[in-house]
C-alpha cells in the first residue's frame, strides 16, 4: 500500500467534510436572516449567499494539495503526517468560516450594513486554509 497516495485521498475527504459542515452552519445563518426579512416584509439580501458559500473553497484547496501530493516524491510517512495536519487545518478553517458567515448573515440581515467588515472576518478564517495549502506545497518541494 502506498501511504503517500492514501493520504492524497484523505486530504480531499477531510477538507470536503469541513467545507460541508461550514456551509451548513453559514447556510443556517443565511436562511434565518432571510426568514426574518420575509416576516418583516423586507427584501431578502441575496448577498448572504457569499457568506453561505465561502467555506466551499477549502474543498478546492484540498483538491490542489491532493494533486500536489500525488506527484510528489517526498517520504510517504512525511506526506501522510503533513497531509492529515493540512487537511484538518483546512477543515477547521471551513468550520470557523461557517460560524463567522452565520454571524455575518445575522448581522447584515438585521442592519443591512457592515458587509465589508464581515467579509474581512470571513476572509481571515480563509487565510488559515491558504497558509496550510501553501506551506504544505512548499514543504513538499
Amino acid at each position: 500500500m502506498n501511504i503517500g497516495l492514501l493520504v492524497s485521498g484523505l486530504i480531499m475527504g477531510i477538507s470536503g467534510v469541513g467545507s460541508a459542515i461550514g456551509i451548513g452552519i453559514a447556510g443556517q445563518g443565511a436562511i434565518g436572516a432571510w426568514k426574518r426579512a420575509y416576516l418583516n416584509n423586507k427584501t431578502a439580501p441575496f448577498i448572504l449567499t457569499v457568506f453561505a458559500g465561502a467555506p466551499l473553497t477549502q474543498t478546492i484547496y484540498g483538491f490542489l494539495l491532493m494533486q500536489t501530493m500525488k506527484s510528489s516524491s517526498a517520504d510517504p510517512a512525511f506526506m501522510f503526517g503533513l497531509g492529515i495536519a493540512s487537511a484538518l487545518a483546512m477543515a477547521m478553517s471551513a468550520i470557523a468560516q461557517g460560524k463567522a458567515g452565520a454571524a455575518a448573515s445575522d448581522a447584515l440581515g438585521d442592519t443591512g450594513k457592515g458587509f465589508s467588515q464581515y467579509i474581512m472576518v470571513v476572509g481571515l478564517c480563509e487565510t488559515v486554509a491558504l497558509f496550510a495549502l501553501v506551506f504544505s506545497m512548499v514543504a513538499l518541494g
